[in-house]
């Protein structure tokens, strides 16, 4: 089943299915845009389709552990052959392949006054080299339904707005969107479109009071961001259900410090973060999509400390920012050797304290107030919590500072009390 990720106004699938640009190196996204004319025997446009489009692929390793892995569209070897017309029989058809054996396609249907895409096929080969260690290798394909309001016909789509959809560990990412399928006299409409996301798009309410600026050009970056001085981030309440049962509860203020050109912080706005990821009885995994082209994934592993005794920890974080940050590039990273937030399965872990978790040189988090249990949620509540050393530590001073404070109070009254006597007995003897 396809998750959607909901942006301040999705962009229609029939516009957001054609984007095709993928992450090229596994850190930074490419920016080139793909453009596509399509023609029947009598060499006359039937669909015309330029837009970007990104992978990313969690995918589990020999070791069962699961990595990600992105896709590179700006491989000399891209074709469309496999795109058509149709007939009678056959849809309209935009199909691209590209690297090594990796393919993406979108067929369309139409009504007497609208059209829209109808199914997006994606297939992914393992054995490519860029899934390093992959347990699995071949072919896999992910294929999920558009379900999004059609367009109307001989109108050509557009959306800058950036849009994504996950199904079975893909996320496909969307924007800079132009097409018309079943285009008229062969010839593409001036008539345009817009998405209503690029009509109404508001700013998030972040406390670092981020704007976004979209993309106009083919060869143009992402969407940059500027950031003002921020202040402590809010604290969200995020939580997974398995069925109508919570699996996991997250309760944290998040930050993001990031220095690729130079250091800025960026407050993630629980207000405008949404939801979704995994849960099991040995591997767990929150990712919050903060609707500004965010996305960080948390995952928890369970590990056993002896016969008897199980612990969970923090043991991966993955970042992805497609939306530049104060001019910086657009990023991919993730550090899966983390051993932190450690504490006995079936308690939560609690650190009120300011946290910082090192995802890479050029990219750190910030959490605040958390809270977190991935695992052996009942009655949709925390269990007991065992507080991180930071805290403890607190706890442990305040009641010896407050001890010397009352014993230094104590000695004060005591000379005090010792001069007056002092004083009254030298009164006596004047007298």
């Amino acid at each position: 089943m396809a998750t959607r990720c909901p942006w301040p106004r999705p962009l229609s699938l029939s516009g957001c299915c054609l984007l095709l640009l993928v992450l090229g190196s596994p850190r930074f996204f490419q920016s080139h845009a793909v453009e596509v004319d399509v023609k029947d025997h009598s060499n006359t446009t039937c669909i015309y389709a330029k837009w970007m489009m990104s992978f990313l692929i969690k995918y589990e390793t020999n070791s069962s552990e699961y990595k990600n892995a992105t896709l590179d569209l700006t491989s000399p070897n891209i074709t469309h052959d496999r795109s058509t017309c149709g007939n009678k029989t056959h849809a309209p058809l935009l199909a691209v392949e590209f690297g090594a054996g990796h393919s993406w396609s979108i067929n369309f249907t139409k009504t007497n006054e609208t059209y829209q895409g109808n199914i997006i096929s994606f297939t992914y080969n393992t054995s490519d080299p860029v899934f390093k260690d992959a347990k699995t290798k071949g072919l896999i394909t992910v294929v999920v339904k558009d379900t999004l309001p059609p367009v109307q016909l001989n109108t050509v789509y557009k959306c800058h707005h950036l849009d994504s959809i996950e199904v079975a560990n893909v996320s496909q990412f969307f924007w800079d969107v132009t097409l018309q399928a079943f285009v008229q006299n062969g010839t593409v409409s001036k008539n345009d479109s817009t998405c209503e996301a690029d009509k109404s798009t508001v700013a998030p309410t972040t406390v670092a009071n981020l704007t976004t600026t979209p993309v106009t050009t083919a060869s143009s970056p992402l969407p940059t961001t500027t950031s003002k001085p921020v202040e402590k981030p809010l604290t969200g309440n995020y939580s997974l259900k398995d069925g109508d049962k919570t699996c996991l509860l997250a309760t944290l203020g998040l930050q993001l410090n990031v220095s690729q050109e130079k250091p800025v912080l960026v407050n993630i706005n629980p207000k405008t973060t949404y939801v979704t990821g995994s849960c099991g009885n040995t591997s767990a995994t929150l990712r919050l999509n903060d609707s500004n082209s965010r996305f960080i994934d948390f995952t928890f592993a369970v590990k056993n400390t002896s016969a008897n005794t199980q612990r969970f920890y923090l043991k991966e974080v993955n970042i992805t920012l497609i939306s530049s940050i104060n001019g910086s590039e657009p990023l991919n990273a993730g550090n899966n050797n983390l051993s932190i937030w450690d504490t006995f399965l079936g308690s939560s872990y609690m650190c009120q304290k300011e946290q910082t978790v090192l995802v890479t040189e050029e990219l750190q988090i910030h959490t605040f107030d958390l809270r977190i249990q991935p695992f052996r949620v009942q009655d949709n509540k925390y269990s007991k919590a065992e507080e991180c050393f930071a805290d403890s530590d607190l706890n442990f001073l305040i009641p010896i500072v407050v001890g010397v404070a009352l014993g230094f109070l104590i000695i004060l009254v005591f000379i005090s009390y010792v001069i007056g006597r002092r004083k009254s007995r030298t009164g006596y003897q004047s007298v």
